[in-house]
């Protein structure tokens, strides 16, 4: 069984944590937490988990290090750490923006290192995780696809698309939920009241997600079934088209990818 670190227990080194455990990948005690704080982890600390205030410490005996922190914080996490990295641990990072290289500039040239950008629905087991490495093995990269399989949906990219994979979705999430809001409150101005059209804007959006994901089939082979000859939807949605719902959104996710790409050096 290998050690693992998080460094920088947030919404996503907790949830990590907690997948890993629960899918019997790794018990509560192979696993350390780190914080600055360590109150808010007695929760973690009741379940079984290692929890440190001291990042040099929590990966002495660690075979992966998962540096959960946010861009603006990794690189003073990554000096504090730099001489205490072995050439055998595989290092991950969570931080939007940060390249493999920016990484090895400060960890060390021969440093295992895997970028992953994982989503806030990773609280719930259904992130999108997109990951990407410039050296590490395919084997190695097979151990964190497997970790981050735990808690959703793995994809292995180009590093050169991880600015992207962080627009359409870590972002993304935003936008979708987005969509749901702007449904119901449409719901309401044909009627509903605020909760009931709140709840079937969410399980006709889970609906329409799933329905792709079962069968496999285009989006528009699905819209297809639903819009008949002079009929309501095929209305409603050109109506949309015409107020640039998809340049929308396509425009949106671009420009999500441009900011993404400037968060380490702000």
């Amino acid at each position: 069984m290998s050690k693992l670190t998080i460094i920088g227990s947030g919404n996503i080194g907790l949830s990590l944590a907690k997948g890993l455990v629960k899918s019997g990948q790794y018990q509560a005690n192979d696993i350390i937490l780190t914080r600055r704080s360590l109150t808010s982890l007695e929760q973690e600390r009741s379940l079984g988990f290692g929890v440190s205030a001291n990042n040099i410490e929590a990966i002495m005996q660690a075979d992966i290090v998962v540096l959960a922190v946010l861009p603006q914080q990794l690189r003073k996490v990554m000096e504090e750490i730099a001489d205490t990295i072995a050439p055998h641990q595989i290092v991950v990072s969570v931080a939007s923006g940060v390249s493999c290289r920016d990484i090895k500039d400060i960890l060390g040239e021969n440093t295992i290192t895997v970028r992953a950008m994982p989503n806030t629905a990773i609280a719930i087991g259904q992130s999108m995780t997109c990951i990407a490495t410039d050296n590490a093995t395919p084997e190695q990269v097979a151990v964190v696809e497997k970790i981050f399989e735990t808690v959703g949906a793995v994809v292995v990219i180009n590093e050169d698309l991880m600015t992207s994979a962080t627009a359409l979705c870590a972002c993304g999430i935003a936008f979708f939920l987005r969509t749901i809001r702007a449904a119901s409150q449409g719901g309401v101005e044909i009627g509903f009241h605020a909760h009931d059209a709140l709840k079937m804007a969410i399980q006709t959006a889970k609906g329409a997600a799933d329905l792709l994901l079962q069968t496999q089939n285009h989006p528009e082979s699905e819209i297809d079934k639903v819009t008949s000859p002079k009929g309501c939807t095929i209305a409603g949605l050109n109506e949309m088209e015409h107020n640039g719902l998809s340049s929308a959104f396509i425009k949106g996710i671009k420009l999500s990818a441009q900011k993404a790409g400037g968060l380490y050096n702000e």
